[in-house]
């Protein structure tokens, strides 16, 4: 087949060839340019190595045709602008290129500031973001949002709330009136709560059938006494409990003036101050309270329940983690955590050595690619702002638990020990960190949102190149040294499942003590 197409388009070349007189053929390349090309020349020169020659040639440039200057090799980012108002609101701003702009504002106020009467309320102001106003219906902000094309969002952590919009630069006045009315003058209408309060319990029903959260969350409340004890998924009873005034007692409780930051990123910082300084400068100037305090003391924490099948046994899901003291406001050991967490890595058997899966991690060549049994093994952190957790989550059969808790323990005394972490693997750890922070900071959304968190942790944003900085110093003594502080502190294991066979709590503690 593909012979025969090649002869007859050698054919149609032959014969328009045969067509040209005998003299252009030796034509000068100028006065080729200006003969008109035939139709058959132009539709097969692309398939039989011919070009339209009615194209000038491409060595010299078009006569009339400026060309733009290049770009230069390194564009500087904008700088993070930040201004502070009189009655303690932060308005921060970063420029950039492209056409559309970030706008987020961001509460010191999470989970922390909860109380057991408001158990799971900022689950709740989660879902209940840009619903109704004092000055729109919960229709007229949707109508508003989608008539300029833009994404709004909110998500609710331990220690901050995020509200966050999104669309093209133009629409910059609109998105931080719309913004500033959503998160000052919310009604809480009861069918409105009502309606949210059911999706709430619903996303909580949902996070009960995943291992991962539940272990989260139990290593938060067996490990920690305080603030950093309080649920995010809070239990139906204390759910049961919030209505629209509990709500709005805990927005005029905590949304205060010293406590917000309006972040955004691709606007001008004039622009900025001129739109949302007089919708925010009426605010009262009420001062900071202290964070609630937490403190980190380990514990246990045991589910048991029906958790599916692996081969001819039950499933086990739990996890080893420990306290690093010091949080974001120690900059160098958050950083050093970062990176044991990639040098760690991990993830499910079902994807181990698949192409961009941390095939090279220490858990996936120590511990996935050695024992069948694992279903899934990986490294993970919380950093806050005065503390951090970090651990080790697996799944397994039953059977197999215990001998998986003595390897676990085995690859945290490992990063532990002087000589045990090569320097090949610590360098791919930290390529990896550096790739994922800027990668993440590609995002308008992640930039705005990176902001806002950071003015409110260290009232200003520290340049990317401080963390990448602090990410290059990073020494495979730093990754002993730092590993060896965690496993100095109380052991917190939480475990989910089939957990009849899981070594009591002060014989897998013990086992980091004798070391």
């Amino acid at each position: 087949m593909y012979r025969n197409a090649a002869s007859r388009l050698r054919a149609l070349r032959a014969r328009s060839i045969s067509r040209v007189p005998a003299t252009a053929r030796f034509a000068s390349s100028s006065s080729v340019a200006t003969t008109k090309s035939s139709p058959l020349g132009g539709l097969f020169g692309w398939l039989t190595g011919g070009g339209s020659s009615s194209a000038p040639p491409l060595d010299f440039p078009l006569p009339g045709v400026t060309l733009p200057s290049p770009l230069p090799d390194h564009v500087a980012p904008g700088k993070t602008i930040v201004t502070t108002l009189p009655n303690g609101i932060k308005l921060a701003s970063e420029t950039s290129a492209g056409p559309a702009a970030s706008i987020g504002l961001y509460v010191d106020c999470g989970s922390i500031y909860e109380t057991p009467l408001t158990f799971g309320a900022t689950h709740l102001l989660e879902r209940m973001a840009f619903k109704s106003t004092r000055n729109r219906t919960h229709f007229r902000v949707v109508r508003e949002v989608e008539a300029i094309g833009g994404n709004v969002q909110a998500s609710a952590s331990r220690e901050q709330m995020g509200y966050t919009f999104d669309a093209l630069k133009t629409h910059v006045p609109e998105m931080v009136e719309l913004l500033v009315d959503c998160v000052r003058n919310p009604v809480f209408l009861d069918w409105e709560v009502n309606e949210q309060l059911l999706k709430v319990k619903a996303e909580v029903g949902e996070a009960s059938k995943n291992p991962q959260d539940l272990l989260l969350e139990a290593i938060h409340s067996a490990g920690y006494s305080g603030a950093l004890a309080n649920p995010l998924l809070a239990s139906e009873s204390a759910l049961n409990g919030l209505n629209g005034s509990i709500l709005e007692e805990f927005v005029a409780e905590n949304y205060t003036a010293p406590r917000i930051v309006l972040a955004a990123s691709g606007v001008e910082h004039e622009e900025l101050l001129s739109i949302a300084e007089p919708l925010l400068s009426d605010l009262p100037n009420v001062p900071r309270p202290e964070e609630p305090k937490s403190v980190y003391t380990g514990g246990d924490y045991r589910c048991h329940t029906e958790s599916g099948h692996i081969l001819n046994g039950q499933r086990t899901h739990f996890a080893l983690a420990f306290e690093l003291p010091g949080g974001w406001h120690k900059l160098k050991d958050a950083m050093v955590l970062t990176v044991l967490q990639m040098l760690l890595g991990g993830g499910g058997s079902f994807s181990a050595g698949g192409p961009g899966k941390g095939m090279y991690s220490r858990l996936y060549l120590r511990v996935l690619n050695e024992y069948p049994q694992f279903h899934s093994i990986s490294a993970f952190n919380n950093i806050y702002n005065n503390t951090g957790i970090f651990g080790i989550q697996v799944t397994t059969g039953s059977d197999f638990v215990s001998k998986a808790i003595d390897i676990t323990v085995n690859e945290l005394l490992a990063v532990a020990t002087s000589g045990q972490v090569d320097q090949v693997q610590l360098d791919r750890a930290k390529q990896a960190t550096k790739s994922a922070i800027l990668m993440n900071l590609e995002s308008r959304m992640v930039v705005s949102e990176d902001i806002g968190r950071q003015v409110l942790t260290y009232g200003e944003r520290k340049p990317v190149e401080d963390f990448l900085k602090a990410v290059d110093e990073v020494t495979l003594k730093d990754i002993a040294s730092i590993s060896q502080k965690l496993i100095s502190s109380p052991l917190t294991m939480a475990s989910y499942g089939d957990v009849i066979y899981v070594p009591n709590y002060e014989s897998v503690s013990s086992k980091f003590r004798s070391k």
